[in-house]
């Protein structure tokens, strides 16, 4: 029996759907954004996770819908909601062990530490991090 190689991003991965938040009439997510973290804006909508935010999963694709013409039409996104991802970081870096939350234009970083009290609506961090690519990526399971 040879070595296995070590394959975390399969583990346990579940897919949802989601509409793509709009600017007048233009979606804020671009293909450049494929792998990168993403929030919830509105009802079942998404855009790129910013600073403090609770995150909901990684970009995994774009696509239009079945309609038969491509003009005017609103693509959707594919998000990674569960298992094991890696995904780009910014300061302050995560560290293994802990959970993250949103950091700027779609990346993660080390979840705050809370005073005493979790905001309403419950703690905003997010995941366990199991891996710290320099200051680069981390690979974290939702």
């Amino acid at each position: 029996m040879g070595i296995r190689d070590q394959d975390l991003e399969n583990v346990g991965a579940v897919f949802a759907t989601f509409y793509i938040k709009q600017t007048a009439g233009v979606d804020d997510l671009k293909d450049a954004q494929l792998e990168k973290a993403v929030i919830v804006t509105s009802n079942n909508t998404i855009g790129l996770a910013t600073d403090g935010s609770k995150i909901l999963g990684k970009l995994i694709d774009i696509s239009f819908t079945d309609l038969e013409s491509t003009i005017n039409q609103k693509r959707l996104a594919t998000v990674q909601i569960i298992g094991v991802m890696t995904l780009p970081i910014t300061t302050t870096n995560p560290v293994v062990g802990n959970q993250v939350v949103g950091g700027a234009s779609g990346t993660v970083k080390q979840s705050p530490v809370l005073t005493g009290y979790d905001p309403a609506g419950g703690n905003i961090a997010r995941g366990f991090v199991l891996s710290v690519d320099g200051t680069s990526y981390c690979t974290l399971i939702l």
